[in-house]
């Protein structure tokens, strides 16, 4: 283990400073170090690997692709992306999508759509059109992206930054209705913040975003990469409210978690200002992205995951919400996107998890005050307490851990 650390840390660029684990493998929910020692995986790749570790029909449809054909060009045609756009639309409920390769990209591919909508269709003078999005917010790290982020890291050292965007609290949607100009093109938006620590909004808050998007003639764009496919106990996480916005980015889940597979979908009204060369992806839309892609669906739909992350996900928020613990300030969140705050006087995020980690859990902290759960949406009640177990237990190494009552 020691070695791998240590070729990584001389040769990797320090944008990341991983857990001391060295993985090798991985089955269902569970994942081997090099040791051979077994990990719960509560984490799964924020979200990209929510089908779990070697789902047999992902499998089965990555390697059957990969040996017809993988990747031409958008050049031509292939008979593999038609029916994954299809299916897209058909999830969305959206008359198009743009398939791109990471959720970063379907961000940016989202903001050039809601910019030249707002030229083409609601006429905002030209290089004025403005896009709001909420603090606390995380929807990538490219240097338009990260200009818009709240996170002093996210920006230290990247600028200049591109213009055009403004903040507003999330969850109160008096704020965004305050901020809207006649240059607002669109609302940009997370239905749950993940990267500043699952943070979930008020009741009735996409709803009220969606009516005043409306009324003011702005774009309700809701970033599903995390959130999507599932993981909130619904095919999407605006479908908790009824919300049908005017673009979704999907990404993470979409590639089946073996490839990066990403799209922007909207309405025909939207999607329709791009012209050929407005666009483009070398990779985005390839042959085996899009079989993956659309097995990933399939496979969405057919087993009912988001029926079982909402199953489950109750499970696992009512096991942790039992746990009484002075490192437990607060545990929230929906479907199996969980988070748990824990006292910072005691603890930081990161050292809890690497105390989870000598446990046999895997987690990742954020903000230094959370550690998230969020295992892959097969997770079953016995994995559930078998890792709730293993989070007591952590949990215990800083103080006494009792069962609340009922």
């Amino acid at each position: 283990m020691s070695d791998m650390i240590a070729l990584e840390r001389q040769y990797g660029a320090t944008n990341y400073d991983p857990l001391p684990v060295v993985l090798s493998r991985g089955e269902g929910v569970w994942l081997w170090d090099d040791q051979g020692r077994r990990y719960l995986d509560m984490l799964s790749a924020y979200s990209a690997v929510s089908f779990g570790y070697g789902h047999p029909r992902l499998l089965a449809a990555l390697n059957a692709q990969a040996k017809r054909l993988a990747v031409t060009s958008r050049a031509f045609f292939s008979d593999r992306l038609p029916p994954f756009l299809a299916k897209l639309c058909e999830v969305t409920g959206m008359d198009r999508a743009l398939p791109m390769s990471t959720g970063a990209e379907g961000v940016e591919t989202a903001i050039k759509c809601a910019r030249k909508w707002g030229y083409v269709v609601k006429k905002i003078p030209a290089n004025q059109a403005k896009i709001i999005t909420c603090a606390g917010n995380f929807h990538g790290r490219t240097s338009t992206i990260v200009g818009f982020s709240s996170e002093a890291q996210y920006r230290d050292g990247f600028g200049p930054y591109t213009d055009g965007f403004a903040h507003v609290p999330f969850g109160d949607a008096a704020a965004l209705e305050a901020a809207i100009t006649p240059e607002t093109a669109a609302f940009l938006v997370e239905p749950v913040q993940g990267e500043a620590g699952i943070i979930v909004p008020p009741k009735g808050y996409l709803t009220e975003a969606l009516r005043i998007c409306r009324q003011h003639n702005v774009l309700l764009i809701v970033d599903e990469v995390q959130t999507g496919l599932g993981r909130t106990g619904k095919v999407l996480a605006c479908h908790h409210e009824g919300v049908k916005p005017d673009g979704i980015i999907l990404g993470k889940a979409l590639g089946g978690g073996l490839l990066p597979v990403s799209a922007f979908c909207a309405p025909e009204e939207v999607m329709g200002v791009f012209r050929p060369g407005d666009h483009g992806s070398t990779f985005g839309g390839n042959a085996l992205g899009a079989a993956v892609g659309l097995e990933s669906l399939n496979v969405l739909l057919d087993e009912k995951l988001a029926e079982r992350a909402a199953t489950m996900g109750a499970y696992l928020l009512k096991r942790l919400k039992a746990i009484s613990s002075p490192m437990v300030v607060d545990v929230r969140g929906m479907g199996l996107l969980i988070g748990l705050e824990i006292d910072t006087r005691r603890a930081t995020a990161r050292q809890f998890v690497e105390t989870l980690l000598k446990h046999g859990v895997l987690s990742k902290d954020t903000h230094g005050t959370v550690a998230r759960f969020a295992p892959p949406l097969i997770i079953d009640r016995e994995q559930i307490d078998w890792g709730v177990a293993r989070i007591r237990e952590a949990l215990a190494e800083y103080g006494p851990v009792y069962e609340k009552a009922a």
